[in-house]
């Protein structure tokens, strides 16, 4: 199978290449509840566009953790293909005085969930993305070693949307049953004085009573 930059993904079922992605079962239209991780940690079901930023984990290296963040482009904008060009190196810096000061950096999260609760994988689970960068967690640091980094497209002071906050119960729940994750956290928790998101707007109660 193939990411949407036309790269070669690990194989986990058969396609038939003349099909659109939202055209294939799995790909595009199976409900959220029926999310599925399959073996190299690729979510059936979500949108694939292919990352760089990403490296292997160590040997042996259980995914404990899952980091929750925020984040939208330009600042408080939501919409457009400013997220995926920026966690594949191909964002514009001139297209908005904001992202200059983005040049040079090399980030990228497993995935994202839209305002309307699509999701959007940019990096294998099975892989360390780089999203927490330093950071640490119960006395442990380098926390992209060991979790699993979801964005969620908003900003610290605007509500996050109810698709959104259901999306991300369906991913979790599916993160849970296939690692064995003993917390999820925010940024701001694992790199707290250097991060806030995904802010105060956002339901920990809310997430909990879900999961």
């Amino acid at each position: 199978m193939s990411w949407k930059d036309g790269s070669r993904r690990p194989e986990s079922a058969p396609v038939d290449k003349a099909q659109p992605l939202e055209a294939i079962p799995g790909i595009g239209g199976r409900p959220r509840g029926e999310w599925v991780l399959d073996q190299n940690g690729l979510l059936v079901g979500a949108t694939h566009v292919l990352s760089p930023n990403f490296d292997d984990r160590p040997p042996g290296e259980a995914v404990t953790l899952v980091v929750i963040h925020s984040i939208s482009l330009p600042p408080g904008e939501f919409g457009g293909d400013a997220i995926e060009k920026f966690f594949t190196n191909a964002l514009d810096w001139g297209a908005h005085p904001y992202f200059e000061g983005l040049r040079g950096l090399r980030v990228s999260a497993h995935f994202l969930v839209r305002r309307d609760g699509a999701v959007v994988q940019f990096v294998p689970c099975e892989k360390r993305a780089w999203h927490a960068g330093q950071s640490s967690h119960g006395g442990r640091t380098r926390c992209n070693d060991y979790s699993v980094g979801i964005e969620l497209e908003g900003a610290e002071e605007i509500e996050y949307t109810d698709s959104q906050y259901e999306a991300l119960v369906s991913l979790i729940r599916e993160i849970r049953r296939r690692y064995p994750i003993a917390e999820v956290v925010g940024h701001s928790d694992v790199s707290p004085g250097r991060k806030t998101d995904p802010g105060r707007s956002f339901d920990w109660i809310r997430l909990r009573s879900a999961l």
